[in-house]
């Protein structure tokens, strides 16, 4: 159970609890067991409003607090306690992470397999079948589950969260509270190959891919998502940055703080990303292209040159009919020779 004071105490560390002050002791005590949407959440449950569209459902919420900005706070329930926030799905945010379900699991698994030379921090948990490479060093209170492999010389920092499955190339460096989840791979070799002079019969020449992958603090890769190592310098990503499922991060890619890149982008290599943009689903980039600070590219965006302006972009068609999408195709051609 987690208490109205131990709530806004995690909540406060983005922003305050406007009301407060307000609240009396006995409610500060009232538990809380979870979190659930406006129209099912209980009397142990924290729900929030958002958006305004839900307006309705505030009146007849049995939740036991709500989460509200300041306009909506006299239409919350009598018989739930109102939380005033300016921004409540932030505070929502925040919130959800007190109710996550604890594994348990301390220490190291004895069917770990960790070298000698490694250097393992304090409070590290380890788990079942883990591999754990020469020099490698692991910071304080992370946590690996089962399966993970750790190539040698990897450096890794303190509360890092690393999902079943995950595969760490050597030489790779990793921040600080960075979370990497199921099957995510990290370093490994880019798709770099010379052609000969015919490939059908003497095939592809491959590059060696000789630099490293280097992460950031508070990064979140999501599961199947590959980040290639460099060629020669160094893949990065900024502190901030978090990475959905299935992306395709290839080599020398460099991606500013705080940017966020949604499922099955594909990102060419040599490309660097500023700080703060938001790439959507399945979007294209090409290689050796620059996209400034503060862009926003919709999904299924086709990006093949660099943007230099700040704002958002887009190149997928919306769906229609398919009778009506082969006409305006049509069209879209004929233009070309306009």
């Amino acid at each position: 159970m987690i208490t109205i004071e131990q709530l806004i105490t995690q909540i406060e560390q983005r922003q305050p609890v406007l009301n407060k002050s307000e609240l009396s002791a006995a409610q500060l005590k009232i538990p809380l067991k979870g979190i659930g949407s406006l129209t099912d959440a209980d009397s142990m449950q924290l729900s929030f409003l958002a958006d305004p569209h839900y307006i309705s459902s505030l009146a007849k919420s049995q939740a036991g607090a709500v989460l509200v900005t300041a306009p909506y706070r006299e239409q919350v329930p009598s018989t739930s306690l109102a939380l005033v926030v300016a921004t409540p799905y932030l505070a929502y945010a925040s919130s959800s992470q007190l109710f996550v379900v604890t594994n348990f699991n301390e220490g190291v698994h004895p069917t770990a397999v960790i070298a000698d030379s490694a250097i393992i921090g304090e409070d590290v948990v380890i788990g079942p079948y883990c591999v754990i490479g020469e020099q490698v060093q692991i910071g304080a209170r992370s946590r690996l589950e089962a399966h993970v492999v750790i190539e040698e010389n990897t450096c890794i920092g303190a509360d890092a969260v690393i999902k079943p499955h995950v595969t760490i190339a050597h030489d790779c460096i990793i921040g600080s509270h960075v979370r990497l989840h199921f099957g995510a791979s990290i370093g490994a070799e880019g798709f770099g190959f010379a052609p000969t002079r015919d490939p059908s019969v003497s095939g592809w020449e491959r590059i060696a891919q000789l630099g490293r992958v280097i992460i950031g603090n508070h990064v979140r890769i999501g599961s199947h998502t590959c980040v290639d190592r460099g060629a020669i310098d160094d893949t990065v990503i900024g502190n901030h940055v978090i990475i959905d499922n299935l992306v395709q991060i290839a080599h020398n890619v460099r991606i500013g703080d705080g940017t966020a890149i949604a499922a099955k982008t594909g990102i060419a290599g040599s490309t660097i990303i500023g700080k703060r943009c938001i790439i959507g689903g399945a979007v294209g980039i090409n290689g050796h292209v620059e996209i400034t600070d503060d862009v926003t590219l919709s999904g299924m965006t086709m990006v093949t040159k660099t943007i230099k302006v700040s704002g958002s972009y887009s190149s997928g068609t919306a769906a229609m009919p398919t009778a009506k999408w082969r006409r305006a195709a049509v069209r879209f051609r004929q233009l070309a020779n306009d």
